[in-house]
């Protein structure tokens, strides 16, 4: 499954990397995503920058803080202005972690929801309502969670598996994220990702790690993607096939020609699995 005009190998774009950008965005680089509560009611010069790079290649909107397993009431407004500003930068995906990060106030964090039916139902109702007034399909992501909730029904793969089919959404897969959580929690990363089911599959992040303890990953974004992160990438394109991937780095920016570097080993691997870059116009 693939949205018009995205494709290929992306990266987060970041205010940091504007100046570089604006001297010509590498071949390499097919598409941009971004947080958008980071740039919505935004002015002034960084919306002119915005607005630059939107009309000349592909964005993907990636939220943060929709928190769709909180407790609190899903933020209407939020979601009504993220409608309207994907329609203004003409972008046509929006994924969200599935994960909650508030409690009558963000708690800036992603913390698990429990693998239980009644979560499923849950979350999924909020979903579909956030769907509802997006007015188009989202994707959920696969999120990084260091203590198991209490109480367990199912285990992750079949939670995942089971709101994705009642709220009828899509897949943003994160494979540094199934990398995490199979140490975290001593499970096997392939058999994870042969239960993801393929046809809701629109969207890959890759992303690098600290590791705290052998036995013990922390999901930082903070770092060059690690060698065992690109061999399970690999076998997701075994699987899969190639779709639209981005490399994420949040902090420690390194300059842009080392973060060009990363994006082009997804697109070798890409290329390696059959896909044939198309730039788009």
């Amino acid at each position: 499954m693939t949205h018009a005009g995205l494709h290929g190998a992306g990266l987060g774009f970041r205010r940091e990397l504007i100046p570089a950008l604006k001297t010509g965005v590498p071949p390499v680089i097919d598409f941009f995503e971004l947080a958008p509560e980071n740039w919505i009611d935004l002015g002034g010069r960084y919306a002119r920058d915005l607005r630059r790079f939107t009309e000349a290649h592909p964005f993907v909107c990636h939220g943060l803080s929709l928190s769709l397993g909180g407790m609190t009431p899903l933020d209407q407004v939020l979601l009504r202005k993220i409608r309207a500003f994907m329609a203004e930068h003409g972008i046509g995906l929006y994924t969200e972690h599935l994960s909650y990060c508030s409690d009558h106030g963000h708690l800036y964090d992603l913390l698990p929801i429990p693998f239980t039916g009644e979560a499923v139902k849950y979350v999924a109702a909020r979903i579909r309502q956030a769907q509802d007034i997006l007015g188009q399909r989202m994707a959920v992501e696969n999120a990084s969670y260091y203590v198991a909730a209490p109480i367990a029904e199912m285990d992750e793969a079949e939670f995942i598996n089971a709101v994705l089919a009642e709220a009828d959404c899509l897949l943003h897969l994160d494979v540094n994220n199934v990398y995490v959580n199979s140490v975290n929690h001593r499970y096997d990363p392939v058999a994870f990702l042969k239960r993801m089911p393929a046809e809701r599959i629109v969207y890959l992040h890759m992303a690098g790690h600290y590791r705290e303890a052998e036995d013990l990953i922390v999901d930082t974004h903070g770092a060059e993607v690690i060698d065992p992160v690109w061999d399970l990438l690999d076998t997701t394109y075994g699987l899969f096939g190639t779709p639209p991937t981005l490399l994420e780095r949040d902090f420690n920016i390194p300059p842009l020609a080392e973060l060009v570097a990363e994006v082009g080993r997804i697109a070798e691997l890409q290329a390696g699995h059959g896909h044939r870059r198309v730039r788009a116009a």
